[in-house]
């Protein structure tokens, strides 16, 4: 495994995201002196907070899972998980809404979960998802020593006895054709394949392997810390500034000092020169390259689909959702070319709905709720829409009116405050092509292919985010923090 050469007592981690702290807590473990510079007033990065009248939203991910890798950050400085998070297991992890008008919950319990699939698509679909628990969960456990949680530095480094049996499994094979060998039901299809959305792919292209994505989503456990996803960023900058790292909010990187091949240290917008041994970087990777380096590297890469999320704060409640919800559309495939391939605006959308307030109702004012409303849409690179004209408004509008179509009756008279993010906000907010999303993980993209967390030409600069290895969503962020450390340290080799 590469590792910084030369000193590492000192480093600077711009950026307080997930992956940032997660860093930053392994690193204070390890002893080192760690400084974190972080632009905004809070910790979090893309894992923030808005607050609106008496309403709190999550600005990021709004779905927790494998929380063990929260506690082995926190563990890294001798902390106890229960002692600064309130988390609540959720059941269902989700419900899943379809066109027929049928539902199914998504239950962590897999013999709850076989008869609840047996009572909504039959006992042969029950025996298909015992099946698949088994392959996934497998999966997982192949995937994860030698290819998730471990620095990869070239294609050699796949070759092990672990990537024989992946391959005999049928791991690189297409992911929806690997699902359809388990589920024969379209509802069920759907449900354990929806996920290959969050590494930016559909689940026609996507390979197999992220069959782990469903596996951490609807068997592994999916949870609610109380106060939010953010909640989990306040517990982690906690913990690391109790265990000497100093966290500087307000402080906005604006160049990588560099001589003779090393970075010497982060310059802020204040104009002060922050020195480093070591300098990790937690923006977005390709905007880190671009805003914070001396060069960028001229690879072109493929970027996920975007999003727009609504924030809505409201008087209406409604008592049969689940804290998640899925409403899928009508179309399948289709819907994804049009998002991926075409770069056109979904005409039949499948949407994710979260009630926060449902579970935590300290979010929301005294018989008030929230609603995080996700629908895919084009990258700013595959599309790019004018956001910032009537186009928000209008799809805006667009969404509110499907939502009372499947169900949600008066949602729109119900609203009293709403944000709308678009591609154009994610990309203000320093993310590349405008997705919160990052690379796509195409095969060229995924494990050593992915951009690497060490800089080829500066010795001592390291990457943490998303947009390195080993990859999207909050288990992988988090992981990617103490792959990062590893870089430092030489630990976990």
């Amino acid at each position: 495994m590469r590792t910084v050469t030369g000193r590492t007592d000192r480093v600077v981690v711009v950026g307080a995201g997930l992956g940032g702290l997660a860093c930053a807590l392994h690193l204070a473990g390890s002893g080192r002196q760690v400084t974190v510079l972080e632009r905004e007033p809070v910790p979090g990065g893309r894992a923030g907070r808005l607050g609106v009248d008496g309403y709190e939203f999550d600005t990021g991910p709004t779905v927790l899972t494998m929380p063990d890798l929260i506690a082995e950050a926190l563990g890294a400085v001798g902390e106890e998980l229960r002692d600064w998070l309130d988390l609540t297991p959720l059941d269902p992890a989700y419900r899943a809404y379809y066109p027929d008008g049928s539902t199914l919950d998504v239950l962590t319990d897999t013999t709850r979960m076989a008869a609840e699939i047996s009572r909504v698509c039959g006992p042969r679909e029950a025996d298909g998802y015992l099946r698949f628990v088994e392959y996934a969960r497998e999966l997982w456990r192949l995937e994860r020593t030698d290819f998730i949680e471990r620095n990869l530095d070239a294609p050699t480094d796949l070759i092990t006895g672990n990537l024989l049996k992946l391959i005999g499994g049928g791991a690189f094979r297409r992911l929806q054709t690997k699902i359809n060998q388990f589920f024969r039901d379209p509802r069920t299809q759907r449900i354990f394949s929806f996920q290959a959305m969050y590494a930016g792919l559909a689940p026609h292209d996507a390979l197999a392997i992220y069959a782990v994505i469903a596996y951490l989503d609807s068997v592994a456990g999916v949870y609610f810390p109380r106060g939010g996803i953010h909640a989990v960023s306040r517990a982690m900058a906690g913990a690391a500034e109790k265990h000497g790292v100093q966290i500087r909010y307000d402080a906005t990187a604006t160049r990588v000092e560099t001589a003779n091949g090393r970075a010497t240290g982060v310059l802020t917008a204040d104009g002060d020169l922050v020195p480093a041994d070591v300098v990790v970087l937690n923006p977005d990777l390709p905007v880190a390259y671009r805003d914070l380096l001396p060069a960028a590297p001229r690879r072109q890469l493929t970027y996920s689909p975007s999003c727009v999320v609504l924030h809505v704060g409201s008087r209406q409640g409604y008592a049969k959702i689940a804290h998640h919800n899925i409403h899928f559309g009508r179309a399948w495939k289709g819907t994804f070319d049009e998002v991926i391939r075409r770069g056109e605006l979904m005409t039949d959308p499948s949407l994710l709905v979260t009630n926060p307030s449902r579970t935590d109702p300290a979010v929301a004012p005294p018989d008030r709720h929230t609603y995080y409303v996700l629908a895919p849409v084009p990258n700013l690179h595959r599309a790019p829409f004018e956001w910032r004209g009537d186009l928000t408004q209008r799809y805006t509008d667009q969404l509110i009116g499907t939502l009372e179509e499947r169900g949600y009756v008066g949602f729109g008279a119900g609203v009293e405050v709403l944000r709308a993010i678009t591609p154009a906000e994610w990309e203000e907010q320093g993310m590349a092509a405008g997705t919160p999303f990052a690379a796509a993980h195409t095969l060229f993209q995924t494990g050593p292919f992915r951009p690497s967390n060490l800089h080829r030409d500066l010795s001592n600069v390291v990457f943490v985010g998303s947009g390195t290895q080993p990859g999207v969503g909050v288990p992988m962020v988090l992981i990617s923090g103490k792959l990062a450390a590893g870089r430092i340290t030489g630990e976990g080799r």
